[in-house]
């Protein structure tokens, strides 16, 4: 049976959103995604956590029908709408009983999914593998399943340090994992998920007696100024190339002062280099590079930053590199979408200018 998701169209007509079926068990010897959905949108990482699941996926939260049917034609998805807010204990309780047979339970590593994944890992009395950059789940051969009575093996890799160390973990019974996004690259496709009615629906039970209920309203997203380096999409650092030789150590601190007023006037967060840290002039937590923060954003703009290879090893590989520096045989220059071959302290007190920025009295006039 077909019909359109959420727009209430007839069934049968031309070109379905997604398909629908009901009755069909959740699976009992393949991995399971398990993805919290917000206002019928799926969390950052979904698509990931779905491929590596091998396309099952349970999807669950307010509009939890209209986020399964975003999701690629290679995926099989059952959902179960609960309403508005995360009520993580309820919830808890409510898939413990419907998941138990299901030997691999996957979250995507985002707030709502590292709130529920040691929920269910401790309801069903089973290993937690967080931050997974790999998982697979392998079934034992009869005369091993006999001898272990627990039937299937799980080897994943664990990403620690911000991904700089890897940790291989074997675990034989059930597991629950969360899954690092951006690991595996999504199969994409135009067809549409065949999205199933969770039957019977979830039953969600109430509060705890004398124990009320927290419920998650909403999850803010972080002030780009404070945020982790290592999620930030949108990066403005600088380098020893933006600090002027004769300037004494308060000078390159009000810079780099202002290079963070800047980028918060952008909507960006703010790094440098390790010249620049091992100079005095900001934090060593604003470090990026292989001996500091790897990071990932989409656009990376690099203020009299050369281009050394420790510092750009850490950068990963941005979708778009500004590169700003009176050296235009620069190696980040060379390896920028846009290079801006000018004073990189000019340009600087510039942007604070037309954005309307204080200048620290201590940074020098250019």
């Amino acid at each position: 049976m077909a019909r359109r998701g959420a727009s209430g169209e007839n069934a049968g007509m031309a070109s379905p959103k997604f398909a629908l079926a009901t009755g069909e068990a959740l699976p009992e010897d393949r991995p399971l995604a398990v993805v919290f959905a917000r206002a019928g949108q799926l969390p950052s990482g979904a698509h990931e956590t779905v491929e590596a699941a091998g396309g099952n996926v349970l999807v669950v939260g307010q509009g939890a029908e209209e986020a399964a049917g975003q999701l690629s034609g290679s995926a099989r998805a059952w959902w179960a709408d609960t309403g508005a807010g995360l009520r993580v204990g309820m919830l808890t309780r409510a898939l413990a009983p419907r998941l138990a047979e299901v030997p691999l339970l996957l979250l995507p590593i985002s707030p709502d999914g590292r709130d529920l994944a040691p929920r269910l890992a401790a309801a069903l009395d089973r290993p937690l593998l967080a931050n997974a950059s790999a998982v697979v789940l392998e079934r034992l051969a009869s005369s091993m399943e006999a001898a272990s009575e627990v039937g299937f093996v799980i080897r994943a890799e664990l990403a620690r340090l911000d991904g700089r160390i890897s940790i291989p973990v074997e675990v034989y019974g059930r597991a629950v994992a969360t899954y690092l996004p951006d690991v595996l690259q999504p199969t994409l496709n135009s067809g549409h998920a065949l999205v199933r009615a969770l039957a019977p629906p979830l039953d969600m039970p109430s509060g705890d007696e004398g124990r009320p209920e927290v419920t998650v309203l909403e999850v803010l997203a972080p002030e780009p100024g404070t945020m982790d380096l290592a999620d930030a999409g949108r990066i403005l650092a600088g380098g020893a190339g933006l600090v002027p030789v004769n300037a004494d150590q308060a000078a390159g601190c009000a810079i780099f002062e202002l290079l963070a007023r800047v980028a918060k006037a952008l909507g960006a967060s703010s790094g440098a280099t390790r010249v620049a840290s091992d100079s005095g002039w900001v934090s060593h937590s604003s470090t990026i590079g292989t001996t500091g923060i790897m990071v990932h954003p989409a656009l990376y703009v690099a203020l009299g930053i050369s281009g050394a290879n420790q510092h750009v090893g850490g950068i990963g590989a941005p979708q778009h590199v500004v590169s700003v520096n009176l050296d235009s045989s620069s190696r980040m220059t060379a390896m920028a979408q846009l290079g801006l071959v000018t004073d990189a302290l000019a340009l600087l007190l510039e942007l604070a200018h037309r954005l309307g920025v204080e200048v620290p009295k201590e940074v020098p006039r250019v």
